[in-house]
């Protein structure tokens, strides 16, 4: 096969797939699938508060080589893990062990819940998404597979509902309670643009990203502590404060009716409102600046984004505020801020293309001082959600 036209990060995914392909099955794949991770630029903590969040897909990727089979076995080989998962579709288990492959059987028992007939397949994947850092390596790798099992099956399947049946299955099988932001931007995003969801409806619209900037991804490398705990709380605090202000979510409350009853909230109840509040106002006025190219606006947007996480929202932690504070201070920044649930992961930077290079390496210097942590930096830009390579 020839892929002159994908990208060096794809190319080389690309010929680990094959190589693993041929050594597992002693065969070449037939169908590549193409699923690309995600960033969330704006709107955090707004997704189960039935508000707006503006991710966009990346161009770090899980890549797939299948070919298809004449039973129901499925068999997958990571190249990542050198561990090779089987299993039959009349016999999905979720295990403990092989928990990655967790994620491909949901996919498939929600098809299947869902009226699909599937045929069985010879995989094998290999991924540049960072695990565990808040990029979705998980909905990449649902989505991909969702494409895999529709496209040898030979049913049709729009991105909506293709997102919404990997939700399910993350959901339901995986038993992980996801948002739909993640599955919703790796099946429908497009490059050069950010999504802009609608958490209530589920509409989605596409966004602009404005020319000259890369995104560039800032990984703490700190494992994301207290995340379930702190998450649970933060949402019974949200739901006690759309009670007390007589709403059925916070996305149907204004800035100015937040503030004329904030007598009727405790402290820390009003904080965390206030966040949800004004963080689906920046999220829909980040859309509206992108349309204008107004980058100096957006990256405004971004910096105020972080200040009410860790102030209001208190879902920062020192690693991130270090690697935020070092980017702001470089040359060709227009605004980062802490992307993801909190407690460590990663930041996103909305940076000059001219500048990126220096940043990457001015900021991984500044936070290793300041933290003694070995951050990774990505820079990336807006790519297409999950496909088929030609």
């Amino acid at each position: 096969m020839s892929y002159e036209s994908v990208d060096e990060g794809v190319r080389a995914l690309l010929q680990t797939v094959h190589t693993a392909f041929e050594r597992t099955f002693s065969a070449q794949p037939e169908l590549i699938v193409v699923s690309p991770g995600r960033v969330n630029l704006i709107g955090e903590h707004t997704d189960y508060n039935d508000g707006f969040v503006l991710p966009a897909a990346i161009d770090r990727h899980v890549v797939i080589g299948l070919r298809p089979r004449n039973d129901r076995q499925v068999q997958v080989h990571a190249a990542d893990f050198g561990d090779t998962a089987t299993f039959s579709l009349d016999h999905l288990v979720r295990t403990q062990h092989q928990s990655w492959a967790n994620y491909v059987k949901g996919v498939a028992w929600a098809l299947m819940g869902d009226g699909f007939g599937l045929n069985g397949f010879d995989a094998a994947l290999a991924s540049d998404v960072p695990v565990a850092s808040g990029l979705s390596s998980s909905a990449a790798l649902e989505v991909g597979f969702a494409c895999a099992f529709q496209t040898l099956s030979g049913f049709e399947l729009d991105g909506v509902r293709r997102a919404l049946l990997c939700q399910k299955a993350e959901n339901l099988f995986v038993g992980m309670n996801c948002g739909i932001m993640d599955q919703y931007i790796v099946s429908l995003g497009k490059a050069g643009h950010a999504l802009l969801i609608d958490c209530r409806s589920l509409g989605y619209e596409l966004a602009p990203l404005p020319a000259g900037v890369s995104l560039v991804i800032c990984n703490t490398r700190k494992k994301r502590g207290l995340v379930d705990s702190e998450y649970n709380t933060r949402r019974a605090e949200c739901e006690r404060g759309a009670e007390v202000l007589g709403v059925k979510a916070l996305r149907d409350v204004t800035p100015e009716q937040l503030e004329a009853r904030q007598g009727e909230l405790d402290p820390v109840t009003y904080r965390r409102c206030r966040h949800v509040v004004t963080e689906n106002n920046r999220t829909l006025q980040a859309v509206e600046a992108m349309r204008g190219g107004d980058l100096a606006r957006l990256g405004e947007l971004m910096n105020a984004s972080h200040i009410s996480l860790r102030d209001d929202y208190q879902v920062s932690c020192f690693e991130l505020d270090m690697m935020v504070e070092a980017a702001w201070k470089q040359p060709g920044v227009y605004g980062a801020r802490m992307t993801g649930a909190g407690f460590g992961g990663c930041a996103i930077a909305l940076v000059d293309n001219e500048q990126a290079e220096p940043f990457a390496a001015q900021v991984a210097a500044l936070y290793k001082q300041n933290t003694g942590l070995d951050g990774e930096i990505y820079i990336c830009r807006a790519d297409d959600g999950v496909h088929v390579l030609a």
